[in-house]
């Protein structure tokens, strides 16, 4: 009865259960297929590419050869600065099945030399995919074989040489040479040629004529296996090196300039007369660049950095110092082609010049009685020049001293050069929001108050008064090369500007510099050569204003710095010498002068050789 009335409503009975969960499951399947041929889709037509490339740089590596630097030399081609080759030890992240298998395989063989600690590896975020990471840089051969060797327990790891920068002579010329460092974050981003590991400029001639001395990177394609054996060579483009330099600097002079700055602190710097080359330069104390090209330690730099006596500044053109008494040869040409004083001019030192309400004292306290300028020269009176300094004033000084190239820096080829100062009333007011006042020009006449100078500045002074009034350009480099040797470059003379002063003006300093050395009661006598006449000019400036000549009483901080500049040979002048003694605690004729002697009979003793030298060679040609 009821099966009729569920047939007379239109009503069935529901399906099964077991038919149910089949046509789910069937669903099911349906869909998994769909998606399965959704991500087959993906992966050949859309994703294909990109997997293949991924499939060829497991197999394919671009090794990259870094851009090997040109070689620096002294003038007569003996090499300052070279390159050698190094081994480093590479990892290829992406090739290690499990870094923390592999990295302490790797420690254990590379001990002391492994850049990597607590099985990290360094990080560049710039690094693009299957570019090696430097493990360890210049491992010994015997490191190199134990890589080599076991080469299936560390698979990704590989052996590449490189090269290093090298300064075979112990840090010659350190300041000037400079060094090299690897490439920082900072400087990629300026120089997006650069990669990681490369090397660059950081100091000195190696960092001003980067340019120059970089050359091309390379590299070559390989194919290698699973565990990053190398299998063969697929292509290559060779790096290309950097521009070698031949610099003016004389190697052996440069040595013997430093000798007679061994011990001290301070700068000598070495000038052609007639044409601006730089002979040497001494910066002391001074460091090793070697210790920056095979990377430097955390402590080493600290040590340098936080050195008291800043074994970093190259002060023969970063330190900037009271001229003191050198600079009166400025003033006694000034005062000449002025008109104030005529050669003959004289007036009487007593001691001290009474000015406004104080004595301005000559350093010499019982006074030189009454001189000439050709004695005031050579005997350096502060009085004489005092009476010099109020018929020019201090415009007139401040015009004399620029147009012999002080206050502004020269050019030379390299950075960071300081300008030293040349103030006058203008500066005072724009800078100290103050007048100037007359008694501060009777200081900066015999160059002291606000007047500074670097060592390589006054060397141009020297270098001007001896060749006649012409003011060059100091140069350190005379040619650039290209790797086959040709000429790319010829640095000549460069003439910054003339003076104009008259020729008798000079003559009459030159005279009274000469006297300084040779003449009696010169001031620079510790300066004479037994057979070549010097020229020259004593200085002693003040740190401290009211302590002159108090020496060694006072803190080192405190004492005087000593000075000398000359040229040499007085009557036909080749070379020019300018050089400080910091704190010496003494005069420049004390101090400074045998100093500057020393140095000026070894360039005689150089340059007479050379010339034999040459001459003997030229008699076998003819």
């Amino acid at each position: 009865m009821r099966e009729g009335r569920s047939a007379l409503l239109g009503l069935h009975d529901p399906a099964p259960p077991s038919q149910v969960r089949l046509g789910v499951l069937g669903l099911l399947i349906l869909s998994v297929l769909l998606l399965l041929l959704l991500r087959i889709w993906r992966l050949q037509g859309i994703e294909g590419e990109s997997f293949r490339t991924l499939s060829e740089n497991n197999r394919l590596r671009l090794q990259r050869t870094p851009p090997l630097r040109g070689l620096i030399s002294d003038r007569h081609g003996r090499v300052l600065v070279d390159n050698r080759p190094s081994f480093n030890v590479v990892l290829i992240p992406e090739a290690v099945p499990d870094l923390n298998v592999t990295l302490p395989i790797l420690s254990t063989y590379l001990a002391e030399h492994a850049l990597f600690t607590n099985n990290t590896l360094p990080r560049d975020p710039r690094r693009p995919p299957y570019q090696g990471v430097v493990l360890a840089k210049d491992v010994p051969r015997e490191t190199l074989v134990t890589i080599e060797a076991h080469q299936r327990e560390i698979p990704g790891a590989s052996v590449e040489v490189a090269s290093k920068r090298v300064y075979p002579s112990d840090g010659l010329a350190a300041h000037t040479l400079g060094y090299v460092g690897e490439v920082n974050v900072k400087e990629r981003e300026k120089f997006p040629e650069y990669y990681l590991g490369d090397l660059i400029g950081k100091f000195g001639i190696e960092k001003s004529l980067e340019a120059r001395l970089r050359g091309k990177g390379g590299g070559e394609q390989i194919e290698v296996d699973a565990s990053g054996q190398r299998l063969r060579r697929l292509g290559q483009e060779e790096a290309q090196t950097g521009e070698s330099l031949t610099l003016t600097i004389d190697m052996e002079l440069q040595r013997q300039a430093e000798a007679a700055m061994h011990g001290k602190e301070g700068a000598i710097v070495v000038l052609g007369v007639q044409t601006g080359e730089v002979l040497a330069m001494v910066s002391q104390p001074a460091f090793d660049p070697n210790v920056f090209a095979r990377g430097i330690r955390i402590a080493e730099w600290r040590a340098l950095a936080d050195d008291p006596l800043k074994p970093l500044n190259n002060r023969a053109v970063q330190g900037q110092y009271p001229p003191g008494s050198t600079f009166k040869v400025i003033m006694a040409a000034a005062a000449l082609e002025k008109g104030v004083i005529t050669p003959s001019t004289r007036f009487h030192c007593s001691g001290g010049l009474p000015f406004g309400r104080r004595v301005f004292h000559c350093w010499k306290r019982q006074g030189h009685g009454s001189l000439d300028l050709r004695q005031a020269i050579a005997n350096s009176c502060d009085v004489y020049f005092y009476q010099i300094g109020q018929r020019l004033g201090i415009q007139g000084i401040a015009d004399a001293a620029r147009l012999f190239g002080m206050g502004k820096p020269l050019g030379i080829e390299l950075n960071h050069e300081a300008t030293g100062l040349i103030p006058d009333a203008a500066w005072k007011k724009r800078v100290l929001g103050a007048p100037w006042q007359a008694g501060e020009t009777l200081s900066v006449v015999i160059g002291q108050g606000y007047v500074t100078a670097t060592p390589l500045q006054m060397a141009v002074v020297a270098a001007t008064v001896a060749n006649g009034g012409t003011v060059y350009r100091p140069r350190l480099v005379k040619q650039s090369m290209s790797a086959d040797g040709k000429t790319v470059k010829d640095y000549a003379p460069e003439v910054l500007h003339e003076t104009h002063i008259h020729p008798d003006s000079l003559r009459m300093v030159r005279a009274g510099m000469t006297d300084v050395v040779n003449g009696r009661g010169g001031t620079g006598a510790k300066a004479k050569l037994p057979d070549i006449v010097v020229a020259g000019k004593t200085g002693t400036s003040q740190v401290i204003s009211g302590t002159r000549g108090k020496g060694k009483v006072l803190a080192r901080q405190y004492r005087d710095h000593a000075w000398f500049i000359a040229f040499a040979p007085a009557e036909a002048p080749e070379v020019a010498v300018a050089c400080i003694i910091e704190h010496a605690g003494a005069g420049g004729g004390a101090v400074a002068a045998p100093t500057v002697r020393a140095v000026l009979d070894a360039y005689f003793n150089i340059t007479r050789r050379d010339r034999a030298t040459e001459a003997q060679a030229h008699v076998h040609v003819r």
